[in-house]
């Protein structure tokens, strides 16, 4: 009965973008925040600065962008296609601005997950970020 007097609409979903360096470093960003299975505002702050920083855009613009991100991170391709996009488009050294970027978003919320730290090395490794390099980063992040 429900039904015939609420008839399901079909969902109309947008196609979503073909990845860039932007999104792919969005979306590892937002994977990165939510490999705890807990995606806290903090993290969402801490993507929007740094997206904003990163690409000069204003804040409303750097939300925007972080909205596409999650979808694209929820529904696209897996770690190493979206480092791969970075890894042929930003030279080595701005990769490792990137992975610091990374342990800020992992550190926003206050606490540290292994499982956050284990995915963030993924991601450095495919973004072909030596493990000497990788401690590194890890050392000054946590400024051990």
């Amino acid at each position: 009965m429900f039904e015939r007097l609420f008839p399901k609409r079909p969902k109309e979903t947008k196609p979503l973008p073909e990845p860039t360096p932007q999104l792919a470093l969005g979306a590892l960003l937002v994977r990165v925040a939510m490999a705890d299975r807990e995606y806290q505002a903090p993290e969402v702050a801490a993507i929007d600065k740094i997206l904003s920083a990163t690409f000069d855009l204003k804040p409303l613009d750097a939300a925007k962008l972080r909205a596409t991100c999650e979808a694209l991170e929820r529904h696209a391709p897996g770690t190493p296609e979206f480092a791969n996009i970075l890894r042929e488009t930003v030279p080595y050294a701005d990769r490792l601005g990137l992975a610091m970027a990374m342990w800020q978003v992992l550190l926003a919320d206050g606490e540290h997950a292994g499982i956050e730290e284990d995915v963030l090395h993924q991601i450095e490794a495919a973004l072909g970020i030596t493990p000497e390099d990788s401690a590194d980063i890890r050392t000054r992040a946590l400024g051990e």
